[in-house]
């Protein structure tokens, strides 16, 4: 197997070179001195520089993993399509390393370590310590600058410290009527497609749902993109992630001096001017308008609230270190608000409404569950009270996120050593958490491919690995909006399948998944629905 991905990997690498000597030549000296220069780690060889301490190579070499290049190390390995990459990632931590839990995977002169199995991720991300987000980040940062998500970890505590008393049960409750709203808009466009026997693609409604409500609910402004699907701020929305997975996937990218010299980097640009300005337009008209109309802004407990408020407004409210957050640290949380909320919560009800219409039992068990809380006017709005007491409904929506998780990968850069038995990870490395396979460990989940929501009934959750399921990380650097996106997706299935039954087209088996900055299908999720009896 080795020899084999070997010759695959210098076939690349030949033909890259015959086809464009000097930019195959200039591209890997810029590479190669990059990796070094910011890393100062290398693989299995003579010592790079000697910031590079040779025990560290040897910690990471001692881990199982796939035969690599000098210099190069696994880096061509991941030079394909993003469907093979994924696929090759899932491959190679199941083909080495699996007693061990952690396969050892060299992208260039950067070690990255893939980690599956619970006791090992709760070394890594339970750590106050190793809170650094993995360097594939900093690709983000163009476009989210310093937000939760990318901020290095000084930056992080503080900001996280400030914006933890935002996400709390009466902003939830606040937010539902717009979670009401926008779940209405996207049943009443689903209804188009009954009749259509040829199925269709159920993300693409789920995430022009989600987008709606994100921005509604983080910049208080509706794009009405389930409506308006071609305008430019969801184009522009869509195209980056494309961009940045696609240098994220070719190493020679990496580089900001080669990356400025290509078309992508002219397209980023143009998604940015996009997605910055609407941000930057709604802050100042918000906050001209906070200033216009303060009375209209404020919190009465006797006639409640007389305008919605959206994240926007708790952000000019919020103070960190006694100062007010600038425009810039607003638009930083705004677009990382919109950025995680939208592609993570809208891929997760694309796969359970795929994963529903592959078993008609469970969606007759929800339909029951549904039906006795909200009674028949199939029209009402689900209250905070009635979406807490769909129980079986959370089941659902977990199991899916175990099997699909919207976030496949969780990266961490090591800031100090973590011993595992009698295995070292050295700081500086990339620590990948392979969530995907994860939440496949068949000592944890008994028949791990099957779609079994009962796994989370309360009684079959005594005893579970605390880490051993983590579809929003964990930890002190998990998701602060996990209580968001799960109330987003509840009101969202109540909305469908009060009317529609789901039926899915394509078996499981058929599924080419893809980890882009979420987890896809190559060819979507095909689905057709009939009006419920």
């Amino acid at each position: 197997m080795d020899k084999l991905v070997l010759l695959t990997v210098l076939s690349q690498l030949l033909s890259l070179v015959r086809e464009f000597p000097l930019v195959a030549t200039a591209a890997f000296v810029g590479v190669l001195f990059f990796y070094v220069k910011t890393f100062g780690v290398g693989p299995p060889g003579k010592s790079l520089t000697q910031k590079s301490p040779k025990s560290a190579r040897q910690y990471i070499n001692e881990l199982p993993g796939p035969a690599c290049l000098p210099l190069l190390g696994n880096s061509l390995m991941m030079a394909t399509d993003r469907e093979d990459m994924f696929n090759r990632l899932i491959g190679a931590r199941c083909l080495y390393g699996r007693q061990q839990g952690m396969t050892r995977v060299w992208n260039g002169p950067v070690p990255y370590v893939l980690v599956s199995r619970a006791a090992v991720v709760e070394r890594i991300l339970s750590s106050s310590v190793n809170i650094e987000k993995g360097r594939d980040y900093d690709f983000l940062r163009p476009w989210l600058g310093d937000g939760l998500l990318t901020a290095p970890a000084a930056k992080w505590y503080h900001r996280r410290k400030a914006l933890n008393p935002t996400f709390n049960y009466k902003m939830l409750s606040d937010f539902l009527g717009v979670f009401n709203k926008q779940a209405a808009v996207m049943a009443r466009m689903l209804g188009k497609e009954l009749g259509n026997g040829e199925g269709f693609d159920c993300t693409n409604y789920a995430t022009l749902c989600s987008l709606d409500i994100l921005c509604e609910t983080a910049m208080g402004c509706s794009i009405h993109a389930q409506e308006q699907h071609e305008s430019e701020y969801v184009k522009a929305h869509e195209e980056i992630g494309q961009i940045m997975l696609y240098r994220l996937q070719n190493i020679w990218l990496h580089p900001d001096l080669i990356f400025r010299f290509t078309k992508y980097y002219k397209r980023q640009n143009e998604c940015l001017r996009v997605l910055h300005s609407f941000s930057k337009q709604v802050i100042q008209q918000r906050r001209a308008l906070r200033e216009s109309a303060p009375a209209d802004f404020e919190d009465s407990s006797e006639i409640g609230r007389k305008r919605q408020l959206a994240f926007l407004d708790l952000l000019i409210e919020t103070t960190q270190n006694g100062k007010p957050l600038s425009d810039r640290d607003i638009r930083e949380e705004v677009d990382t608000f919109i950025l995680g909320g939208h592609d993570t919560t809208a891929t997760a009800i694309g796969w359970l409404m795929y994963l529903l219409g592959t078993d008609a039992a469970v969606q007759d068990r929800l339909f029951e569950e549904i039906d006795s809380v909200m009674g028949q006017d199939r029209d009402r709005e689900p209250s905070m009270i009635e979406l807490n007491e769909m129980r079986y409904l959370d089941c659902c929506i977990k199991e899916a996120l175990r099997l699909f998780p919207s976030i496949p990968l969780i990266a961490r850069r090591l800031t100090e050593d973590v011993q595992v038995e009698n295995y070292v990870i050295p700081k500086a490395t990339n620590a990948v958490i392979v969530v995907y396979q994860l939440h496949r460990d068949a000592k944890v989940f008994p028949n791990p491919e099957a779609f079994n929501p009962d796994r989370f009934l309360p009684e079959n959750c005594c005893g579970r690995h605390p880490y051993a399921y983590i579809p929003f990380s964990a930890g002190p650097r998990n998701c602060i909006g996990q209580k968001f996106g799960a109330l987003e997706e509840k009101a969202v299935m109540v909305a469908v399948l009060r009317k529609f039954r789901i039926e899915s087209l394509d078996r499981r088996e058929d599924l080419t998944l893809y980890g882009e900055l979420v987890l896809r299908s190559k060819n979507g999720l095909r689905v057709r629905i009939a009006k419920r009896d």
